[in-house]
């Protein structure tokens, strides 16, 4: 099995709802399949650097999963065909990640009032 990290981009019209099925499918799909989630971090809705498909936001969500070859690309199949995934992005790594983002680094942090 190879680690991967998955960031996936989801149509900003989803409800609450909709949103957390969609992301409970995915990942009962990785964990009936064998497979292990490590890390999983929802960004929420953030603005797009460019418009896609006419839409300016997104909802994100990162995860950093261990996978066979053959379930991997099941699954880039399951995104393809998914009218609710805008864009993902895979990449393949040499370890697992099991620490925060800088993204949620960056949102946990306040600013210093001076």
């Amino acid at each position: 099995m190879r680690h991967y990290e998955i960031v996936l981009m989801i149509h900003p019209d989803q409800t609450s709802e909709q949103l957390m099925k969609i992301i409970h499918d995915y990942k009962q799909f990785i964990i009936q399949n064998n497979g292990l989630i490590h890390r999983f971090e929802d960004w929420g809705r953030r603005q797009l650097a460019y418009s896609i498909q006419k839409l300016r936001k997104a909802y994100y969500i990162l995860m950093n999963v261990e996978l066979s070859l053959h379930i991997l690309n099941k699954l880039k199949d399951k995104f393809h065909f998914d009218d609710y995934v805008i864009r993902n992005l895979i990449l393949h790594l040499k370890h697992k990640i099991e620490t925060i983002s800088p993204m949620l680094k960056l949102k946990d942090e306040k600013p210093v009032l001076k």
